[in-house]
């Protein structure tokens, strides 16, 4: 048998739960009661009520502004609230829908319509649950296998770590190498993946610090000289000449940039360049200095379609012969550039090739 839905009523007459208590009598819901709405708020909590029947008439505290506030609360959003009022008007109407309320009630209230509008809002509520309870088992899930992931990868990395102290051939040297860049590779993805699943759970704590990202973006672009020269492609940067402070999580925001930098890099050609640029933009009336960082390459470019999909989960865009592409590189710099406020966008550069942007508030 499932769980008794459990509803707060909240009206300043108890007549009016009464009323209500009576039509919902044999429905076999648990019934809360709050006689205004800062009780009401206090005690959700506790309470944890599957859906709110909300008076919009209260003193002191009016049911708009109860509604909105359990709104705007992450612990409360969720929750679906139907209000009820005596108000008639298409304008009153659409203020409870402003403020968040998911469904309404006129005043004197009807049974069966009372019945039907609780039994759809729990519904919807039951729905959010499944998910929610989806979601927490899929992190689950992830969080087991990237521990089961990373342990036999550690041990890889700590035997190449003895083999590179070792006197070996020079072949079997360089296949050591490879195989450690090969194993740190995989490391920064199941990283990723970890990020990405506390990101998606609301779970991530950032370590926020304020910097100037020209020196994350340096430190980036030396990391990347030897494969650019490998492929005889140019790594250059401009920067700012005063400091593009930023308040970021360093260890995250560097895996974005370098996540931009490999992608530059992987998908142009030789004897081409990729170009990391880091500028600051003036405050105007509509908004506040912000910091721009731009990867640009001259590759093959990014369709119109694709600019649309790129950043989600597997996309990959144009498939690259001999390219790993997994297709979470760009919805991780996503995830995180939105958990620090900013926005990432792409565009085309001119005559050929992509311009990847972040745009971050200047600290």
């Amino acid at each position: 048998m499932g769980k008794q839905p459990v509803i707060l009523i909240v009206d300043d007459e108890p007549a009016n739960f009464d009323v209500i208590e009576i039509l919902l009598f044999k429905e076999g819901y648990q019934l809360h009661y709050k006689d205004s709405g800062a009780k009401a708020i206090a005690a959700c909590d506790e309470i944890a009520p599957d859906l709110i029947l909300l008076d919009v008439m209260m003193p002191d505290l009016d049911g708009i502004e109860v509604c909105q506030r359990l709104k705007t609360n992450p612990r409360s959003q969720h929750i679906p609230i139907i209000t009820i009022t005596a108000l008639s008007g298409k304008e009153d109407l659409a203020r409870c829908l402003d403020a968040g309320a998911d469904d309404f009630i006129s005043k004197p209230i009807n049974s069966t319509e009372l019945r039907a509008r609780v039994r759809s809002m729990l519904r919807i509520k039951s729905q959010y649950d499944q998910i929610q309870s989806t979601m927490k088992l899929r992190e689950e899930m992830m969080q087991t296998i990237v521990h089961d992931l990373r342990n036999p990868l550690i041990g890889v990395i700590l035997g190449c770590d003895t083999l590179k102290s070792l006197d070996v051939p020079e072949r079997a040297k360089k296949r050591i190498e490879q195989i450690s860049k090969t194993t740190e590779q995989m490391r920064f993805l199941i990283d990723d993946i970890l990020t990405i699943g506390r990101i998606e759970a609301n779970k991530i704590t950032l370590n926020l610090t304020h910097l100037d990202v020209s020196d994350i973006a340096k430190s980036a672009i030396a990391d990347f000289e030897t494969i650019a020269a490998q492929k005889q492609i140019q790594l250059v940067g401009s920067f700012t000449k005063e400091p593009a402070t930023v308040l970021v999580d360093t260890h995250l925001m560097r895996r974005v940039i370098t996540n931009l930098i490999d992608n530059a890099i992987k998908f142009s050609p030789t004897h081409s360049s990729v170009r990391v640029n880091i500028e600051y933009l003036p405050q105007n009336p509509d908004r506040d200095d912000l910091v721009k960082i731009e990867v640009i390459d001259q590759g093959a470019g990014v369709s119109h379609d694709q600019k649309h999909v790129i950043f989600e989960k597997y996309e990959v865009g144009s498939i690259a012969t001999g390219i790993s592409q997994i297709g979470l590189g760009l919805s991780f710099c996503k995830m995180v550039v939105e958990t620090h406020h900013g926005s990432i966008y792409v565009v085309n550069n001119q005559p050929t090739g992509s311009i990847f942007t972040i745009l971050l508030d200047r600290a």
